[in-house]
């Protein structure tokens, strides 16, 4: 009879621990896709800042502005039109000016979005000038709307993909409380960009 009982107790006190480690992985799976989607909202935010500055920058090597209410970009002087930066390093240290003028910090030039650490942005050019970059991922986004009021929304919002998210120094976001309209010669989200587009 006793050993019934110890049997008894042997296989009840399996069954629970059987039962915790279940209950342990289980949460441990969990908290790992908790974790893993928060480090991908962390460097969603970090994409933001570091491709906001490089548009900034951008801006300020091109020496023009965004006018309240204009649909693009300003010149800040009339009929000067600086040109294109060989390369985005250039922003860091402009070697068209004597001056020691830095537009952006060397962070900045990253993809905080890629799996290789030293990986930087592609470029995005139009007629061999730089005016703009993106992200190499392939990855989907977790954010797909609500973006900050100085991104125009159809460069953002709905894309499928980090590599549609597009920071051009001339698009201008729609003032607030107004309808965002497409812009001409922008990639529908979803579609692949125009060959010749990108680039190093």
């Amino acid at each position: 009879m006793m050993r019934r009982v110890l049997a008894s107790s042997g296989g009840f006190t399996y069954m629970t621990v059987l039962v915790i480690v279940v209950v342990v992985g289980i949460a441990a799976s969990r908290g790992a896709i908790v974790w893993k989607t928060a480090m991908q909202r962390e460097k969603e935010i970090e994409l933001l800042s570091r491709g906001t500055q490089i548009r900034d920058a951008l801006r300020r090597w091109y020496k023009v502005k965004v006018v309240p209410g204009a649909t693009g970009v300003t010149p800040i002087t009339p009929g000067l039109q600086p040109p294109s930066p060989t390369e985005l390093k250039a922003l860091l240290k402009d070697p068209n000016l004597p001056e020691n003028v830095r537009y952006l910090r060397p962070i900045a030039l990253i993809d905080p979005m890629s799996e290789k650490p030293d990986k930087e942005w592609e470029v995005i050019r139009e007629g061999g000038r730089i005016v703009g970059v993106k992200s190499s991922s392939e990855k989907e986004p977790l954010k797909q709307g609500n973006f900050p009021l100085d991104l125009h929304p159809a460069d953002f919002e709905k894309k499928k993909k980090y590599s549609e998210w597009e920071f051009r120094y001339d698009r201008v976001a729609p003032p607030p409380g107004t309808k965002a309209t497409a812009i001409p010669g922008a990639t529908p989200a979803g579609q692949p960009a125009p060959p010749g587009n990108a680039g190093r």
